[in-house]
């Protein structure tokens, strides 16, 4: 994923200002079980913000809540606008969403998913038009799967899949970029590649929101939210020693953040 997303749309003017996702009081369940208990957050604009934490502690299901796609009790505003007040095409706009483990048409060719990010640019049953098209193509090569556009989505690899599902995060070229797992099945050199990506998007103006288990990874945001028990523990920038502290202690001291090379690494301990 080197190839750099040259010509995106710009970020609209003032996007920038106060936070990009704002949480008031944000709860929600999973059945008959409550998973989020009124959780305040404000996610800086034009940033990365991973989030991290215990199996279980409701990372997913916070980042779900923030996009709109489970139903929660509070308020989540998208740069100061209520989510729920937003058209669904509005929405899909500004906010672009990769889950984990999503599924896909496996007869659909890898160009027709990156396509599947345009429709909220697109009028009712139109067709791709030139604008759609050079988007999709420049968030394939930013992914490095232009090369099997053609190649049905059944006939990847994991890895291949999940590149082929972020260029169609990617090609809606929106304000907001929330990952769930994004790394998922994506070997070493590809989870570098998408690293320089995620700093690329930011450098562009754009925030990104990630879930990430890869706590060496989380350490390279810009900032993290730690969350246990469906609340928010700490929040505070990646290279701050409070948040190391803070990020040892979610984990029960299992885990010890050291400086190698001048990279923040997540050290298992006994």
């Amino acid at each position: 994923m080197t190839a750099p997303l040259a010509g995106t749309a710009s970020v609209p003017a003032g996007t920038a200002a106060g936070p990009a996702l704002e949480a008031r009081a944000l709860g929600a369940r999973l059945g008959r079980a409550q998973v989020l208990h009124g959780i305040d957050l404000k996610l800086a604009a034009g940033r990365w913000t991973a989030i991290a934490g215990p199996n279980g502690a409701g990372k997913s299901t916070l980042l779900r809540a923030l996009a709109g796609l489970l139903p929660h009790t509070g308020t989540v505003l998208l740069h100061g606008d209520p989510l729920d007040r937003l058209d669904r095409r509005s929405r899909a706009r500004r906010l672009s969403w990769l889950g984990q483990n999503e599924a896909g048409a496996p007869d659909l060719t890898a160009l027709d998913v990156a396509l599947l990010g345009r429709l909220p640019h697109q009028g009712w049953l139109a067709p791709p038009g030139p604008a759609d098209h050079a988007a999709a193509e420049r968030a394939l090569r930013a992914t490095q799967a232009w090369d099997w556009r053609d190649r049905p989505l059944g006939q990847l690899s994991g890895g291949e899949r999940q590149r082929v599902l972020l260029a169609r995060a990617l090609a809606v070229e929106a304000e907001v970029l929330l990952m769930d797992e994004p790394l998922a099945n994506l070997d070493p050199p590809h989870q570098a590649d998408w690293l320089r990506l995620v700093r690329e998007l930011v450098a562009a103006g754009r925030t990104v929101v990630s879930v990430l288990h890869e706590i060496t990874f989380a350490l390279q945001a810009d900032d993290l939210v730690l969350i246990d028990a469906g609340r928010v523990v700490h929040r505070g920038a990646c290279a701050d020693a409070a948040t190391h502290r803070a990020l040892e202690a979610v984990f029960a001291q299992r885990i010890a953040i050291r400086t190698v090379d001048g990279r923040r690494v997540a050290l298992p301990l006994p």
